[in-house]
């Protein structure tokens, strides 16, 4: 057997030089990270438009969040050409375009975003119009118990009960982090249900149906729970007034 060469345990010195050089290598990528994280989420965005496995979501991302889509390419939509359908069991149907949404009184949220993978986004600001004031301006039936959410990449679905949907912490949201909701963040308008995890708040929304009762979602057809509640959540919550 050959005989292993001795490791010394204080390692090799290094010279003034080299220190130096790996000093200003760190430096320039503090200055450069910025950079290279806008650079690696756009990566990350167009890898999610391609991959209906999901893999792309399990990539790091140092800036926190995720991008994921259930089907392989999603439409883009903006304010020429995109509509947010309110129907189902209600008095007035109606149809809202992004200038439409953007008119009405805004709500500003910020709280932190959770998903079941275990990425974490503290403290992120989200904007737009409460769910109860749409779903109170269509005139809820009597009868109407849940509402159901669907998106216009063709898949995705959501839902919450009436009672949770009167939440004043529940949106119809625009923007995010200070800014208009982006393609590749489920824009130009998402579903943001701030004490639920992520998956609750539906990407791309175009829909919103009251219903009877409470129908699955996408990922609660595949094992995930109805209730996507935050641990220590306060599931009585306020109603929108």
């Amino acid at each position: 057997m050959a005989k292993r060469s001795k490791t010394s345990t204080g390692g090799t010195p290094v010279g003034r030089r080299a220190m130096l050089g790996m000093m200003a290598a760190g430096g320039a990528g503090l200055a450069a990270a910025p950079y290279l994280q806008s650079g690696w989420e756009r990566v990350l965005s167009a890898a999610s438009q391609v991959d209906s496995t999901g893999l792309s979501g399990l990539l790091p991302n140092p800036g926190g969040f995720r991008y994921y889509s259930v089907v392989g390419s999603v439409p883009r939509k903006d304010a020429t050409n995109y509509e947010l359908r309110i129907g189902g069991l209600v008095d007035r149907p109606k149809t809202y375009t992004l200038q439409d949404l953007r008119a009405l009184p805004q709500k500003r949220i910020v709280h932190d975003v959770l998903c079941t993978d275990g990425w974490r986004v503290d403290s992120t600001p989200f904007s737009g119009v409460r769910l109860w004031d749409l779903l109170e301006a269509a005139g809820v039936h009597p009868e109407g118990k849940a509402v159901r959410f669907t998106c216009f990449d063709g898949a995705y679905t959501e839902s919450l009960t009436l009672e949770q949907a009167r939440r004043d912490d529940v949106l119809v949201a625009l923007d995010m982090q200070d800014k208009p909701m982006t393609h590749e963040h489920g824009g130009p308008v998402r579903l943001y249900v701030a004490p639920m995890y992520f998956y609750k708040s539906a990407k791309w929304l175009s829909g919103v149906s009251v219903t009877d009762k409470v129908v699955p979602g996408y990922w609660e057809e595949r094992g995930y729970a109805v209730d996507g509640w935050l641990d220590g959540a306060d599931r009585r919550g306020d109603a929108a007034s």
